[in-house]
């Protein structure tokens, strides 16, 4: 009955819980929410270089970073697929879409395998060449899953100005179709191509390509020029895009490119040795040259280009200054062609195994006369027909540059002595050239003011003779590291190591 009692009395009811406590000034839950998001996004852009953390600071700025972003390297296309990324950051201009090509169905491995900016997740049984393109293969995203990618990011993202994209829409090829086709020893051309050609050269300089012509050169490829593709959409979309960069590009891929009036800069890559097999011919690039002709920069990689294609692109691309050819899948004869590129400022070619064979009559080899650089890396420059007549091409060049270059011997040097206006040279890496072979050149090359030498094993410090180093004197710029050895020289220069009877070994021993 006493515990009735007192519970009924309620005696907690007379304690106080908010005596003794210090009562708080009420706080404005958001001291910014006055401001307009113009205004605040004008603040916020000048807070900081990396305005990450201010994302964290409630949901309107969170929002408000994301309009701050323009660009981003996707590594998940779920993220893009479910319309989170383009909610997140709808300003987007640069999007790289190269990281988030395979699907994450499978737990990632420790085995990774890297080529350039691409990498994979291998697992065990990816072990060689045909088991890895297996593997890529079934890991990728699905084409449908691309297109509706895309899609949704062409329709939030109109003023897309870069993209960087691995297209897995891939054709069926007869893998026969990627070996060198046999060569006529007589005109340079195989014999099975001559009919293609000759239609492709009618068609190609008739006043207008149709729609219908257009299948009929991918009917020829067998690849089905379906224009309801993601990069079809993309372009109708995205009308502003400059700069596109596409692995794993087919005919059926550069079809739908030709549709970007408006692009300058232009990378494709076909083939990737270890990685996937599928290419684009001279048809492909025909068809790109009518569509896009604003290019100004065009790197090919893995491809199957001869002189058909690089003509198409020289005669329609009137304003392309720069142009890179790299690894294997050039055919012979496409120096012939560069003649057609009026404007071409700038060469490179990268990892070529062979620069052309048989490059056809010199009659039909012309100089470019608004080419001024000339690079060539790792490249093996054994083939003297095809160097020769890329030096007949480059005779106005007024930059050479060779880097890891195979073959560069002194006989091989010496036939750039037609090249009379060069300013500049670079050479790194190119172990076979000699001291006399390079001041038989740089002694006749009167507007030469810039030189660098890097690690070339055969140029002696000792060789150098009164004549040369007089040239050098009179040199704006030079570099001179030919070998480890001069290179370690100059770095321990007045340390007294490395000279005979150094400080630490003098007669009678230290002090």
């Amino acid at each position: 009955m006493l515990l009735k009692a007192v519970r009924g009395k309620g005696l907690g009811n007379k304690i106080d819980p908010n005596k003794g406590v210090t009562a708080f000034p009420v706080v404005c839950a958001d001291l910014t929410a006055g401001l307009s998001d113009e205004l605040l996004l004008h603040v916020l852009s000048h807070v900081s270089d990396d305005p990450y953390p201010c994302s964290l600071v409630c949901k309107r700025w969170l929002r408000l970073h994301g309009m701050l972003k323009p660009s981003l390297k996707l590594k998940e296309w779920r993220f893009l697929e479910s319309g989170r990324m383009t909610t997140r950051f709808p300003n987007l201009a640069d999007v790289d879409l190269s990281g988030a090509w395979l699907s994450s169905r499978s737990k990632p491995n420790k085995i990774l395998f890297t080529h350039n900016s691409i990498t994979i997740n291998l697992c065990t049984n990816a072990y060689d060449p045909d088991s890895i393109e297996r593997f890529i293969e079934d890991q990728q995203v699905s084409p449908s899953s691309l297109d509706r990618g895309i899609k949704l990011l062409a329709d939030n993202c109109p003023g897309l100005q870069r993209l960087c994209l691995i297209d897995v829409r891939r054709p069926t090829y007869n893998y026969n179709s990627f070996r060198r086709r046999e060569v006529s020893k007589t005109n340079g051309v195989s014999p099975d191509l001559n009919d293609q050609y000759s239609q492709m050269d009618a068609k190609f300089n008739s006043n207008n390509v149709n729609e219908e012509t257009n299948r009929q050169f991918s009917w020829q490829q067998k690849v089905d020029v379906s224009p309801s593709g993601g990069l079809a959409y993309l372009a109708q979309k995205c009308p502003t895009l400059q700069e596109l960069v596409l692995n794993q590009c087919t005919d059926e891929s550069l079809y739908a490119i030709s549709a970007f009036e408006n692009l300058q800069i232009l990378r494709l890559v076909g083939t990737v040795s270890g990685f996937y097999h599928c290419t684009f011919t001279d048809v492909g690039l025909t068809i790109l040259a009518k569509g896009c002709s604003r290019l100004v920069k065009l790197e090919l990689s893995g491809c199957e280009a001869s002189y058909d294609g690089i003509s198409a692109i020289g005669q329609c691309c009137f304003m392309l200054e720069e142009l890179t050819l790299s690894n294997q899948g050039l055919y012979e004869g496409w120096i012939g062609a560069l003649h057609f590129c009026g404007c071409l400022k700038t060469l490179r070619l990268e990892s070529c195994k062979q620069i052309d064979p048989i490059p056809g009559p010199s009659e039909h080899v012309q100089c470019c006369p608004a080419l001024e650089v000339l690079e060539l890396v790792r490249c093996n420059l054994r083939d003297k027909a095809g160097f020769s007549a890329l030096v007949s091409v480059a005779a106005s060049v007024k930059e050479l540059c060779f880097q890891d270059c195979w073959g560069l011997d002194d006989e091989t040097f010496k036939l750039l002595e037609t090249c009379r206006q060069v300013r500049i040279l670079s050479l790194e890496g190119c172990a076979l050239l000699t001291t006399g072979g390079l001041e038989a050149l740089v002694m006749n090359w009167k507007d030469l003011h810039t030189l660098r030498v890097v690690y070339c094993n055969s140029i002696k410090d000792t060789e150098i003779t009164p004549a040369l180093a007089l040239t050098f004197s009179t040199l704006k710029e030079l570099k001179w590291r030919p070998d480890t050895k001069s290179l370690l020289a100059d770095c321990l220069l007045g340390t007294g190591v490395g000279q005979i009877g150094g400080k630490f070994f003098k007669r009678g021993g230290p002090s």
